[in-house]
């Protein structure tokens, strides 16, 4: 299929295309912070591969299969986002993570971690994610009322350590 570089070159042109309608060579270098040999080069291969469709001097267009990648890790990476947001973590670090993982994820795994996020979406705060965010800043792990228990004890809170 394609690698990671060519995957990250297919993003860029897919996101200045949606900006401004068109990605010249400079655009994308600029986006990707990389030289426009190296990005001549890359266009080179992309289109060698069926990805783009290039004409030196002139801007560059995803085709079919191009868009095709594009897309599908345009969605990877909104949702995995979106997790790492949910999880607490903030949106500048998360769209970081989400742009490294979205990558390697397999699909199986990228299917479940949608269907999480679309499921925890449709509900409002769910008490057992707030617990989650609080025992991630203070280490107090909350317990459910009553019946979650099966040890007899009925306390409402356990402190975890790193020890165990």
């Amino acid at each position: 299929m394609s690698t990671q570089r060519y995957e990250e070159y297919l993003e860029a042109i897919h996101t200045v295309v949606a900006r401004k309608g068109y990605a010249k060579v400079t655009d994308v270098a600029e986006l990707m912070a990389v030289s426009p040999a190296a990005t001549t080069e890359m266009f080179q291969r992309l289109a060698d591969n069926g990805f783009v469709n290039y004409e030196k001097y002139s801007g560059v267009t995803l085709t079919a299969e191009g868009m095709r990648v594009a897309e599908t890790l345009s969605e990877k990476h909104t949702v995995l986002r979106e997790l790492l947001v949910i999880l607490g973590m903030d949106e500048a670090t998360a769209d970081e993570e989400a742009c490294k993982i979205e990558h390697v994820v397999q699909p199986r795994t990228m299917e479940l971690l949608t269907s999480f996020v679309e499921f925890i979406s449709t509900r409002n705060s769910p008490r057992w994610l707030d617990a989650f965010h609080r025992f991630h800043e203070d280490g107090v792990l909350e317990e459910c009322p009553g019946t979650c228990r099966d040890d007899g004890e009925d306390a409402d809170q356990t402190e975890v350590t790193s020890d165990g």
